[in-house]
């Protein structure tokens, strides 16, 4: 099952880091969204965005927040510099929700 059928995403942007907030349709997928979505599993499944960085440099931090049954992830240098420094198509990060949405979850 992909990410998509239990949540929607917002990106949002600063200089060289994004956030993508993945909030659960329904508050019961909530916890299994959290067993699911470490910053380990999310670094693996973006890793084609920046393949000239190696992994140990990513700087992925994961906030939980339960009472929106939502999760945020602040990535660091994600966006290669910034909308006004990188040659990236989506400077911006917007499609990283949509690609975020793609991830392959594991059986319940």
């Amino acid at each position: 099952m992909k990410l998509h059928q239990l949540a929607h995403s917002r990106t949002g942007d600063k200089g060289d880091t994004s956030n993508i907030s993945v909030i659960a349709y329904d508050a019961q997928d909530y916890d299994y969204l959290c067993q699911q979505l470490s910053p380990e599993r999310v670094q693996a499944h973006l890793q084609g965005l920046m393949p000239e960085v190696p992994p140990a440099e990513w700087r992925i931090t994961r906030y939980e927040l339960p009472q929106l049954q939502a999760l945020n992830f602040v990535i660091s240098g994600v966006l290669r510099g910034g909308v006004t420094r990188s040659t990236a198509l989506d400077a911006h990060g917007k499609s990283l929700s949509s690609l975020m949405l793609d991830l392959e979850l594991t059986e319940r």
